[in-house]
């Protein structure tokens, strides 16, 4: 009968160790995490050349030709010329020129209005 002590230490053991393996298995669970990956946002030139060319579209100006190695953009509205040179500068920043030419009694300001639908596009 003296097996019966021992037999209640072994069950105690046995609960001990299930005890302590449940809670590290509860502990490591509680580790884990799934953060995001970041998704790199679109390069300054990308978004003000994406900006530059819609600001000329919604002032009626049809895109003739868009040469982004070069950083300009042509187009014409109506018989005016529009010429827009993008070009990044050192320190990380966009300069952005804008042109419309042509006729006497053409549309005065036509390249103000382009330059300040490019500022609302880039959220200045």
């Amino acid at each position: 009968m003296k097996l019966e002590p021992l037999y209640k230490m072994m069950l105690q053991s046995r609960s001990w160790i299930i005890f302590v393996i449940v809670n590290m298995a509860v502990a490591l669970a509680g580790c884990a995490t799934n953060e995001p990956v970041p998704v790199p946002a679109p390069s300054t030139f990308d978004r003000s050349w994406s900006a530059a060319v819609s600001a000329a579209q919604a002032e009626g100006v049809r895109i003739t030709s868009e040469d982004r190695g070069s950083g300009i953009i042509r187009g014409l509205r109506n018989e005016q010329e529009v010429t827009i040179n993008l070009r990044s500068q050192a320190d990380g920043s966009v300069r952005i020129e804008i042109s419309a030419r042509g006729p006497k009694g053409s549309d005065p300001g036509l390249g103000s209005r382009i330059s300040r639908a490019y500022d609302q596009r880039m959220g200045r």
